[in-house]
């Protein structure tokens, strides 16, 4: 397994940084200390005033050996921290918090297994009458990360680096290899680094069990540069400068508008973005809305419509079709997502969420697309999720469920799929 050199420094004088055995201290621990200390050279003091001049040295040198070690255990404490599940060193103002979890997930296809992915991947199904799925196992999904809170004159200075080990190097490849999913820093309304795009709809993105997710929602974590402006009053605002699509010379621009309502919540976005194939350049555009409703105190409905001029990431628009060359112009799949899910939470231990995902082709790239790929290309994607997650004890979950979907091509093929995804997961923090 290739490691990355840099991101594992940065990992172990993380881990350096943690005391032996100290994270048990609280604030009124701290508290309790300052003040034994306090008491034991009140003592002392008293002590030495009303005891004559001859007294021996034992009985202050004993005095001073318990002042030694509270001294040394309030030196070696750790404080909570500001924000949940941390907490911060001795003399420190930042909060830090670990977290991450341990992960294996079985994978039973009853149709034909896609390639290149473990997890679910309707856009490249199998065609026809395909009853050869296979069983795959994988743990390459755990993670962990670090995230830190600093206090300023002008609000909190915040950091986060986060991976897993599910990087992907071809359909042949082995995934097993450490993936950087978040790396970003944020300050007074600006963000720098990579994380999820501004584009992105997370607040209504159904829970899956399986790690891809329905088609037809936003799906990209880019380098970006993003300022958020919050009237909670009148709503929040956000404009980012993200990464371009593999190939493109121009960043993609994103444009975006929340809001949040006792019922639950709404929000607009925009993207222009440059797509390039040999050499060609086009912009296309993308329009989003999202919305969640509290039907229940526990149960709540979500959907998101994306639409999209091509994606030479697909990960824009997860199951819209890549650019084209045709001639001299490149032409962009003008494809519609929509995501729908209903979540309820049953009680402290169980809780469950049925998902749909749609994509369809709006562009009838014609002869341009038959030339380049074949009459292959997906006219129109389904896909469904049902599952649960069961929490036996504290930090232990269990999931399961059952996934089916259609693949339908240009020329009329279908792909159908059908696959059950069990998951055991272990959180720490």
């Amino acid at each position: 397994m290739k490691l990355n050199h840099t991101f594992l420094a940065l990992m172990a004088a993380g881990l350096c940084s943690l005391p032996p055995a100290a994270f048990a201290q609280t604030a009124k621990d701290f508290e309790d200390m300052r003040n034994e200390l306090k008491a034991l050279r009140a003592e002392l003091n008293a002590l030495k005033a009303q005891a004559p001049a001859a007294a021996p040295a034992a009985s202050a040198s004993a005095w001073n050996d318990r002042i030694d070690a509270v001294e040394l255990k309030q030196k070696d404490a750790v404080v909570l921290g500001d924000i949940p599940g941390s907490f911060r060193l001795p003399g420190s103002e930042t909060s830090i918090r670990v977290y991450g979890f341990a992960e294996a997930n079985m994978v039973k296809d009853f149709k034909g297994t896609a390639p290149g992915d473990t997890f679910t991947n309707l856009m490249e199904q199998p065609l026809g009458d395909t009853r050869n799925g296979k069983t795959s196992l994988t743990a390459q999904t755990s993670r962990f990360g670090f995230e830190t809170s600093t206090p300023t004159g002008v609000g909190t200075f915040n950091t986060k680096i986060e991976a897993d080990f599910y990087a992907y190097c071809g359909a042949e490849c082995n995934r097993n290899r450490l993936r950087l999913r978040h790396a970003y820093g944020e300050y007074a309304g600006w963000l720098i680094g990579q994380t999820w795009s501004t584009f992105m709809d997370t607040d209504n993105l159904p829970e899956t069990v399986d790690f891809n997710g329905p088609p037809g929602a936003t799906f990209r974590r880019p380098t970006q540069i993003r300022y958020t402006y919050n009237n909670p009053s009148l709503a929040k605002f956000q404009f980012a400068v993200e990464e371009p699509t593999d190939g493109a010379r121009s960043p993609n621009l994103v444009a975006r508008v929340d809001k949040a309502y006792d019922w639950g919540n709404v929000n607009a976005r925009l993207m222009s973005h440059e797509q390039r194939v040999s050499g060609v350049s086009k912009r296309g555009t993308g329009f989003g809305l999202g919305a969640g409703y509290k039907i229940t105190g526990t149960t709540t409905l979500m959907a998101q419509y994306t639409r999209l001029d091509g994606d030479g990431d697909g990960a824009y628009l997860v199951g819209t079709n890549y650019p084209v060359l045709d001639g001299g112009t490149v032409r962009l799949d003008k494809s519609h997502g929509l995501v729908l899910g209903l979540s309820n939470v049953f009680s402290e231990k169980l809780r469950g969420t049925v998902s749909l995902g749609l994509v369809r082709s709006r562009n009838h790239l014609g002869d341009a697309y038959v030339n380049a790929y074949g009459a292959e290309g997906n006219h129109k994607l389904y896909q469904w999720h049902a599952g649960m997650y069961y929490l036996p004890i504290k930090n232990v979950e269990l999931g399961g469920e059952l996934i089916g979907g259609r693949r339908t091509t240009f020329d009329g093929q279908q792909g159908d799929m059908l696959r059950l995804n069990l998951q055991a997961r272990y959180l720490f923090n």
